[in-house]
């Protein structure tokens, strides 16, 4: 641990248990996405982030879109 983030949680054991738990999610959410990013491939990456972003623009299906695509493959 560097020393830097030391202090800084040491700073952080003086804050309300409300904004160290608020920590603790986001110090999760990068720990998930660096343990992520050592399983997927550079293609999957870049696929991610494709899809992240098409998202961001609203291209994302429809309800019905999705209804009819698990309809069309669905075993009856």
């Amino acid at each position: 641990m560097t020393s830097h983030l030391k202090e800084v949680l040491e700073r952080v054991e003086t804050w309300s248990e409300q904004d160290q738990e608020k920590l603790a999610q986001v110090i999760l959410e990068v720990e998930a996405q660096l343990s992520l990013s050592d399983d997927l491939t550079p293609e999957q990456l870049k696929a991610i982030d494709e899809g992240v972003a098409a998202a961001d623009r609203g291209e994302i299906a429809s309800d019905e879109q999705v209804k009819a695509l698990f309809a069309k493959f669905r075993r009856s």
